[in-house]
């Protein structure tokens, strides 16, 4: 009855609540506000709402994914859920192929399949069977990397829980033609070198195909994968990020090191910014003016300036009957001067006389 005269005259006041909170009679505050109030004056805002996590040890592998059995879901799916994606016609001869053995495979796991050769397409759906309800993801992934050139031993393994994939797309990356063809030969490297060294140092799977760059792994090496590929199409080449996976490898095999900073050991590399070749000849560069080009006379003003534009037909045909007769007798005069020139004796040299007269 206390708290409530005195919220009354509070309200009435206009003092609000906060009254309340200075009085003897009022609930004590509970220890976890008092945790945050502690955690805020200790690291400001970002430690208002932080809790301590007691199972978050250091022990722990946070990439490590759980297996999921049939024990763990044993009522089934409670809806169908299915994926479709079409792929290119020089891929159909190989998917019927295979196909045997995709059904097969999804079959296992209760994720039906249907390929349709009309459409173009590949279909995957959960059964009654289906126990995993993160199965049908994985076989929509199936399908995406058999449409996209990846084979087919090698795309079924994305059924198992520690592969993951990613498909990655680097079309648009870059706008020019030419260099987009460079840049993505320089991520494969002479005789796939470059990409053979990226796959040994993440443990990922890595094709390269049209404008896409198809990865299947684990989370933390699909992760490294992209940023490389990433990287490449901005013009940074894959041999800087190799040498600081390799070095990391090495690092990571001394239990000394596990606690510490290795940015001591990793490469520090500078941009360089290629000069530009200066042309060998400057030419002079056109004047700035703040009027426009004057403007090119056409024909009728030609003949306007001419006085040709005035005359009659019977004029202009006489004048350009005089021009063409004037025109004739130049060819004509021309002409006969080459053949008159034949007819010149040539120049007698003095020179060889005496020759002449001992012989």
């Amino acid at each position: 009855r206390t708290l409530m005269r005195r919220s009354a005259v509070c309200k009435e006041e206009g003092e609000g609540h906060d009254t309340m909170g200075g009085d003897e009679d009022a609930p004590p505050q509970s220890t976890d506000v008092a945790e945050v109030g502690e955690g805020a004056s200790s690291g400001g805002k970002k430690g208002r709402y932080r809790r301590e996590k007691p199972w978050d040890v250091d022990g722990i592998d946070h990439w490590k994914v759980e297996p999921f059995t049939k024990e763990d879901n044993p009522s089934g799916m409670l809806d169908e859920s299915s994926f479709a994606t079409l792929f290119p016609k020089y891929r159909e001869k190989y998917l019927r192929e295979v196909w045997p053995s995709v059904t097969r495979a999804l079959k296992e796991v209760g994720v039906a399949c249907e390929l349709n050769l009309v459409e173009g397409s590949m279909t995957v759906r959960t059964t009654r069977k289906t126990f995993d309800p993160y199965i049908i993801i994985k076989s929509r992934d199936l399908i995406k990397l058999l449409s996209r050139s990846v084979p087919a031993p090698q795309a079924l393994k994305i059924l198992q829980d520690d592969v993951q994939c990613d498909v990655i797309k680097i079309g648009g990356l870059v706008r020019n033609k030419e260099r987009y063809v460079k840049r993505r030969q320089r991520l494969i490297g002479p005789n796939g070198s470059t990409l053979k060294a990226v796959e040994m140092l993440t443990a990922c799977y890595v094709l390269v195909q049209g404008n896409t760059v198809s990865c299947m792994g684990g989370w933390k090496g699909l992760k490294t994968v992209r940023k490389i590929i990433e990287d490449c199409m901005r013009n940074m080449h894959p041999i800087y990020h190799i040498k600081e996976l390799m070095i990391k490898r090495e690092l990571a095999k001394d239990p000394a090191l596990a606690n510490q900073s290795w940015d001591r050991f990793l490469p520090k590399f500078k941009k360089k910014n290629v000069k530009r070749k200066k042309p060998s000849k400057i030419g002079k560069g056109k004047k700035d003016t703040v009027f426009p080009p004057a403007p090119v006379p056409s024909k009728v003003d030609q003949q306007i300036e001419s006085g040709e534009y005035f005359l009659s037909q019977e004029a202009k045909r006489r004048r350009e009957a005089a021009e063409k007769l004037e025109k004739q007798k130049e060819a004509l005069s021309a002409s006969q001067k080459r053949r008159n020139d034949a007819f010149v004796a040539p120049t007698e040299d003095g020179g060889g006389g005496e020759g002449g007269e001992g012989e």
